[in-house]
């Protein structure tokens, strides 16, 4: 029997922290397989990712720059992962064909309800803040949950304007320079931008009239404790980092992977927070 490979694909990879994350459940559950980093370059990714099956490979992740095309090579594809137009989670199957997901807004709302177990999406209106990538995921995922209205705050308009336009009447476009109107009444309020990441300059939008007892997570894990996340909880909010994003995201992968549905638990948080 061969012993169950998968990996994450993407290019660069080496910052990759999936697999450290991966390895540390493969241990705690005794299971003889591997997952990897595999550094691709675009134009080999289509051939690298009919060959992995060949070599025992059972699934893979996908990142940058690979998500979208993931999606266009699989056979099958999950309704979230279409409405996205972007996988991270890829299975290989014995027949050869390959399933596509995208599991980052999985994460995104298991991390909250983990930490906030009282958080219930359709008591309010959600502020998120950002129009990239990652908001689609966030956006997609707190419909789904029932947002009554979702409010949306980009640098650039035009891209809140874009993404407004696709997700529907729920989602209002609001000024990045106007955040007050947004946040007002809000019980959920996220930032998907890279501002407060290491490295990156600070959030320094002021979050004058966010609702006390609001919750508030930033997607940024690098520092936990951003500056987005300072200033919702001077302003009484609770707060959720990042990092159980990352961590719940893997959860159905790994087990399509290896056959085994890992728990998030402070242990793997730990080992996720070493240097």
């Amino acid at each position: 029997m061969k012993i169950p490979l998968a990996g994450v694909i993407g290019h660069p990879i080496g910052h990759s922290k999936s697999p450290r994350l991966h390895g540390h459940w493969l241990k705690f559950y005794g299971i003889s397989g591997h997952y990897v980093p595999l550094d691709v370059a675009a134009g080999d990714f289509e051939r690298v990712l009919r060959t992995l099956p060949l070599a025992g490979f059972v699934g893979a992740n996908v990142t940058i720059p690979h998500k979208e095309v993931a999606v266009s090579l699989a056979d099958e594809v999950t309704e979230r992962a279409a409405r996205m137009g972007s996988a991270n989670t890829l299975v290989f199957h014995p027949d050869g064909r390959i399933s596509a997901d995208s599991t980052d807004g999985y994460g995104f709302i298991q991390n909250i309800k983990a930490a906030r177990p009282e958080w219930k999406a359709d008591q309010g209106p959600a502020m998120v803040f950002g129009a990239g990538g990652a908001a689609r995921a966030v956006i997609d995922s707190l419909l789904e949950e029932g947002v009554p209205e979702l409010r949306l705050a980009n640098r650039t308009r035009a891209r809140a304007e874009a993404l407004a336009h696709t997700f529907g009447p729920k989602v209002r476009v609001i000024d990045w320079d106007a955040p007050r109107i947004g946040l007002n009444g809000a019980v959920t309020v996220v930032n998907t931008t890279s501002l407060g990441m290491s490295g990156q300059p600070p959030f320094d939008v002021p979050l004058r009239g966010l609702q006390p007892g609001a919750i508030a997570t930033d997607l940024v894990y690098t520092p936990l404790d951003t500056s987005f996340l300072i200033a919702a909880a001077a302003a009484g909010a609770k707060t959720v980092d990042g990092l159980g994003m990352l961590l719940h995201q893997a959860v159905p992968g790994f087990e399509a992977w290896f056959g085994q549905r890992p728990d998030v638990t402070d242990a793997l948080r730990d080992v996720m927070l070493r240097p």
